[in-house]
């Protein structure tokens, strides 16, 4: 387990793709950071002309914070524009989706409590 009195570094860190199709490098999660109990924070990166599968956390809420690109998400019946800098808040149960319609990744701050797991995603349509 990382020792995160010194912090861990995005390059030491592998990514994977989730059941949304967004690639993801976890930074902290209960697996993997000891003491860390009820929480996980992890950057998703969508590639320019992609997105996300539209998906439901059952018991998860999140934030996303935008660290790069611009596009559009929905989140239930809502559909708006995310740009640079944006935070959103998406509450369990609520059925999201972004799209990347920047020329660059779009990078995505995502914070989970409970944290994140395969287990409470489920994917829509």
């Amino acid at each position: 387990m990382p020792d995160m009195k010194d912090g861990i570094n995005r390059q030491d860190v592998a990514p994977y793709i989730t059941k949304d199709s967004s690639e993801i490098r976890e930074f902290i999660n209960p697996a993997m950071t000891k003491d860390c109990r009820n929480l996980s924070l992890a950057e998703a990166t969508l590639k320019p002309g992609t997105s996300t599968q539209k998906h439901i956390h059952p018991k998860s809420e999140e934030v996303y914070y935008f660290l790069s690109g611009s596009g559009r998400m929905t989140i239930g019946e809502r559909e708006f524009t995310v740009n640079t800098g944006d935070a959103v808040f998406i509450a369990a149960g609520a059925a999201h989706q972004c799209f990347n319609e920047s020329v660059g990744d779009m990078r995505i701050l995502c914070h989970c409590a409970p944290a994140y797991s395969h287990e409470d995603t489920t994917l829509c349509d």
